[in-house]
């Protein structure tokens, strides 16, 4: 007997029924308006205003005193007797040269000056006993005064051979060792007052935000350990571009005593806000279409029947708007729902 195939069509029943009633209905499709038909839409008067961009910025701190200590001349180094960090008191000895060879030029230099103060001598003698010419005893005089000044500087330089702390404050940075050859005027100690003087930070911004920015904006400092915020304000701007970055950067001042442990070069953030107002808009996200960068399209209308798609120049974003800087003048209506199914020209029926 030919085998039922009704125990396999019961076992598969729910699955079955189910595919008969999916492929028996049928998705509904949303219609899309006919161009002939008005298209229903939503609309907001413009209204153009000011506002105020608080500009988000970061940055390191610092203090106003920060120093460069080096050699005034030029040698081997025999002493280093401080570390970085450690606290330093103003005329405190941090580091010394070896002497030897600018001990060898200030006894030159002592030499000369006594042959030139001998000669001068004789030829003053001489000079008086008419034997010789006053040329002569010129030219003495001044070969005299030559080695006085060398001497001077050869004394100058020896007391230079050292370095002592202009201030007192903290050893920030130590960029030599004992031992090693160094040349005049090349860093051998980095130091700051701190704690005497206000903190600053400078934070870095782009061209945009720095032309924004003036010198006595207020503004806020921001440690990501502490969720404190630090009055401060705008005291300098950068004339040009950083060499390293190329950047652009705005220097803030604390406003208060900070009574916490700061540290030079430590990271933190600003909160700046300009005093310069921006002039333009500002609109529902939704009413925005093909954004890219600082550049989108709206639907406006004038009539209240069509609908025209406008160039716009966009500002910040904020939390339920984006900022319009230009291309709303003159316009009175935004259209900020309904704008997927509109063209130029569209016509639109207003349904507020």
């Amino acid at each position: 007997m030919k085998p039922s195939t009704f125990p396999i069509l019961a076992k598969f029943a729910p699955i079955g029924l189910l595919l008969l009633m999916a492929c028996g209905q049928s998705t509904p499709e949303k219609q899309l308006p006919s161009r002939s038909e008005a298209i229903p839409v939503k609309t907001v008067s413009l209204q153009s205003g000011s506002f105020t961009n608080t500009i988000q910025a970061s940055g390191t701190f610092s203090t106003k005193d920060e120093t460069l200590l080096s050699f005034k001349t030029g040698g081997i180094i025999s002493g280093i007797f401080v570390q970085e960090g450690d606290p330093i008191r103003k005329g405190q000895l941090l580091a010394t040269l070896d002497l030897t060879e600018v001990d060898a030029g200030v006894t030159q230099a002592k030499l000369a000056y006594e042959k030139a103060k001998r000669d001068s001598e004789r030829a003053s003698r001489l000079y008086q006993d008419s034997v010789a010419t006053l040329e002569q005893f010129q030219n003495s005089q001044t070969a005299l005064q030559i080695a006085e000044q060398q001497l001077r500087a050869a004394e100058f330089n020896k007391s230079y051979s050292e370095i002592r702390a202009n201030r007192s404050g903290f050893v920030l940075r130590k960029f030599v060792n004992s031992g090693q050859q160094v040349g005049p005027g090349a860093p051998v100690f980095q130091i700051n007052g701190a704690n005497q003087t206000s903190w600053t930070l400078q934070a870095t911004v782009n061209e945009q935000n720095w032309a924004s920015i003036a010198i006595g904006d207020s503004a806020q400092m921001i440690l990501e350990n502490r969720e404190e915020k630090i009055p401060a304000k705008v005291i300098r701007k950068s004339q040009a571009t950083d060499m390293a970055t190329g950047a652009y950067w705005v220097e803030i001042q604390s406003e208060k005593e900070i009574d916490f442990a700061l540290a030079s070069g430590m990271f933190g953030k600003a909160e700046i806000i300009p005093s310069k107002k921006t002039e333009g808009w500002l609109i529902p996200y939704e009413a925005l279409l093909d954004a890219e960068g600082d550049v989108g399209y709206v639907f406006v209308t004038q009539d209240g029947k069509t609908a025209k798609k406008i160039k716009v120049q966009l500002g910040k974003l904020e939390t339920s708007q984006i900022q319009v800087k230009s291309g709303l003048e003159n316009q009175k209506e935004l259209i900020v729902s309904g704008s997927a199914y509109l063209s130029e020209g569209s016509t639109i029926l207003i349904q507020n």
